[in-house]
């Protein structure tokens, strides 16, 4: 029995807390009510998007004046603000612990129909300021609806470390070579495929301009694509161990780029969360002992997708080059003259490892780490390995897939003269919050086991080099 692949809907959009929107505001009037350095703040955030911006304020504080005086299209009024001086703005803000103040300009806002935003008063204000993360033309905000600005705070921390300043040239460059692409004759996809390469190549030359240049190769190479029927493309990712923090950047932009998702059972929604709204997910699970869709129909929906043009990624967990059966998926794209692009991921092999605090390797007693799957693709147990290399006191083994055959593995390996004090580990969901490991020795591990109930992804582990690590 097969299981056929499950679409999963992406259109229904999840609950918003608020609306996420981006106001120009260059030329339009803006009003700022406030004396202090809040104020002042407001003032410059309105000030550097080119807004006409009317201030008032009693008693200025000094940093609220240098504001003022360093912008030619700010207006410093010496008064409490009036009903009337609402009139034709386009937005406002108050910054006041004043609450008679506070509510004078909630009135006059009304009155005159202007979205406010009230500083640490949500519930009287129209509109949330975010954190602002300024690669601008880039500009990214994060709302946490005003329950907590210090976690917003801390978000737009994480997010400026990952787009370094020098974004801003490439966003810049992308401004002003849209109008250039639009007129450079080529079609929609072929102008998409434009700007997957034009972010290809900010991603890769991070710290540098664009250049015209790269603007004209990036165009040839559309072009040249662009006279090519088949103008699909596939991405292999490995999506990790199950915490969506250990995958790789250039998957996390991978999956920002696709328009179809294939991915597989192991694969949390948590990852899957970082593809496009717009992507269309497909669950094409491979599940041990459990009807599965076949590799086959997996392989012919990859070339299918890829000759309707779509830029697919194949989104397998932990690293896909290791027993993910990826050699017969890049095979039969080649086969079908798509090139494949693959992104590693974190194999389960290191997050167990890493769950235990033990290292693989060591100069003493371990120099070599061997991958293994613990069965075959019909389910059975495999009789084929070299069975001296795997008892061999100086490596670490990593098993992959060994839970139901764990027992007949251990009793092979004793049989071919693995001590029977031979540390081994079983790690179940490894870096995920439900990790769970279970200790023992290749003797004793099959049978502690065997009481369990284990319900995710396994990693057995074997070798001296992982006790060393751990006694140390």
């Amino acid at each position: 029995m097969t299981r056929k692949p499950d679409e999963v809907s992406s259109d229904i959009m999840q609950p918003l807390e608020t609306l996420p929107v981006f106001y120009p505001l260059a030329g339009k009037r803006v009003v700022v009510i406030g004396d202090g350095e809040g104020a002042a703040w407001k003032v410059g955030l309105a000030a550097a998007t080119g807004a006409q911006v009317e201030v008032f304020a009693r008693d200025a504080c000094e940093k609220l004046r240098e504001v003022v005086e360093g912008r030619d299209n700010v207006t410093l009024h010496e008064r409490a603000a009036a009903a009337g001086d609402f009139a034709g703005a386009t937005l406002a803000f108050a910054a006041t612990f004043d609450d008679a103040e506070a509510d004078a300009a909630r009135k006059a806002a009304d009155a005159a129909g202007v979205a406010l935003n009230l500083a640490d008063r949500p519930a009287m204000s129209d509109f949330i300021m975010g954190a602002i993360v300024n690669r601008s033309p880039l500009v990214i905000g994060v709302s946490t609806g005003g329950a907590s600005p210090v976690f917003a705070q801390a978000v737009r921390g994480r997010i400026e470390s990952l787009v370094p300043a020098s974004f801003a040239a490439w966003a810049r460059a992308a401004q002003d070579w849209r109008p250039q692409v639009l007129s450079s004759g080529l079609d929609f996809l072929a102008r998409r495929d434009f700007w997957r390469r034009f972010t290809r190549l900010a991603f890769r030359d991070i710290e540098r301009a664009p250049s015209g240049t790269d603007r004209d190769t990036l165009l040839a190479e559309a072009r040249a694509a662009g006279e090519d029927a088949q103008r699909g493309r596939v991405t292999l990712v490995g999506a990790g161990p199950g915490d969506p923090e250990l995958l790789t950047l250039k998957g996390m932009r991978a999956l920002a780029g696709a328009d179809v998702v294939l991915f597989d059972d192991l694969v949390p929604a948590s990852i899957l969360d970082f593809a496009r709204r717009e992507a269309t997910r497909i669950n094409v699970g491979k599940r041990g002992y459990a009807p599965s869709v076949r590799q086959e129909e997996i392989t012919a929906l990859l070339v299918d997708l890829a000759r309707a043009g779509k830029n697919v990624v194949r989104l397998k967990g932990g690293d896909p080059l290791i027993f993910g059966r990826a050699n017969e998926e890049i095979a039969a794209l080649r086969e079908a003259g798509f090139d494949i692009e693959i992104v590693p991921g974190v194999t389960a092999a290191c997050a167990g490892a890493a769950a235990l605090g033990a290292s693989l390797t060591s100069r003493e007693t371990a120099r070599r780490v061997q991958f293994i799957t613990a069965h075959t693709k019909d389910g059975e147990f495999p009789e084929d390995f070299d069975w001296g290399a795997l008892a061999d006191r100086r490596a670490t083994t990593a098993v992959y897939m060994g839970n139901r055959t764990l027992p007949a593995l251990s009793r092979r390996l004793l049989e071919e003269g693995m001590a029977h004090d031979t540390p081994a580990f079983l790690v179940e969901r490894a870096s995920t919050p439900e990790e769970r490991i279970i200790r023992g020795t290749i003797a004793s591990l099959p049978e502690t086991v065997a009481t369990e109930k284990l319900v995710g992804p396994v990693m057995v582990l074997i070798g001296w080099a992982l006790l060393e690590s751990l006694a140390g």
